[in-house]
């Protein structure tokens, strides 16, 4: 039997992170005693939870850090509507609920040892962050990871303090739709979108990379995904995070179908392959 009934956890502190964005750090209340209903300690990169704020409903979230041993765990979280806004109001030791892990994440089994490149947008980076955290962990001499990360203006950019510890690592190229207040570019920044930048990612790599990962704006996704196969990559190493909204994330409600697929169970990882069949 299904059991909707969410774990308790405490909201431990939080950081403004960008526009109306912050990046929440969460506790497990239960998890030391084993008195916890999920098997949180399972989450797989790109997975999500759903949060519930009591007397106002639940909504799908990745981790951008998973439940530690502590049950300590983070998330970036925009302020979109009603669930988030009272989210944002409320204070350092409130009580919530959690479901999760839910979900199939991103192929890992793809991504170890190989050349990749990764393009988001928006807040499209944070389901990106624990793995990219992982590769970075576990960096072969010989790997090489690209990242594209767009933004509407350098204020809306989000998770900063991981992209400038990333940058001593991989490469990452920065691009911004809007240009304000005389602003000076920085080396790895241009003004444009993820888009304007493939080409120049992908010279960088001597032969098509093995694997392209990709999360942000759906029309954003299918365009870099046509432009990466365009560039010599197979539909079948091309994988999209697709953002539904989530009620039950257990396949029940229908809300995240898409052709015969609920989004909350079979994905939110596809691969340009499977999609291709399903729109």
């Amino acid at each position: 039997m299904l059991n909707h009934t969410p774990d308790a956890i405490e909201l431990v502190d939080y950081i403004d992170d960008g526009e109306k964005a912050r990046h929440y750090q969460f506790r497990l209340r239960n998890i030391t005693s084993h008195a916890t209903t999920y098997d949180w300690q399972s989450a797989q990169p790109g997975q999500f939870f759903m949060l519930n704020v009591p007397s106002i409903g639940e909504a799908a979230f990745t981790f951008t850090e998973p439940p530690n041993e502590q049950g300590e765990f983070r998330a970036l979280i925009r302020q979109m509507g009603k669930l988030t806004h009272t989210l944002f109001t409320l204070p350092r030791g409130e009580i919530l609920g959690a479901r999760g892990p839910f979900g199939r994440g991103w192929p890992l089994e793809e991504v170890i040892g190989k050349n990749i490149i990764i393009i988001a947008g928006g807040c499209g980076l944070a389901p990106l962050v624990n793995l990219i955290n992982g590769l970075i962990d576990n960096l072969a001499d010989d790997q090489r990871v690209v990242l594209v990360y767009g933004a509407q203006s350098k204020q809306a950019q989000l998770l900063s303090p991981e992209r400038e510890r990333w940058q001593t690592h991989i490469k990452i190229y920065n691009t911004l739709d809007e240009i304000k207040d005389q602003y000076t570019l920085a080396e790895n920044e241009s003004q444009g979108t993820p888009l304007d930048i493939v080409d120049t990612a992908m010279a960088g790599f001597t032969k098509p990379p093995a694997t392209a990962l990709l999360c942000g704006p759906e029309i954003m996704m299918h365009r870099a995904a046509i432009q990466l196969v365009n560039k010599g990559m197979t539909s079948d190493t091309i994988f999209l995070a697709i953002e539904r909204r989530m009620h039950c994330a257990v396949g029940l409600c229908g809300h995240c179908y898409l052709n015969a697929h609920y989004v909350c169970k079979k994905g939110p990882t596809f691969s340009w392959q499977e999609l291709q069949s399903l729109v």
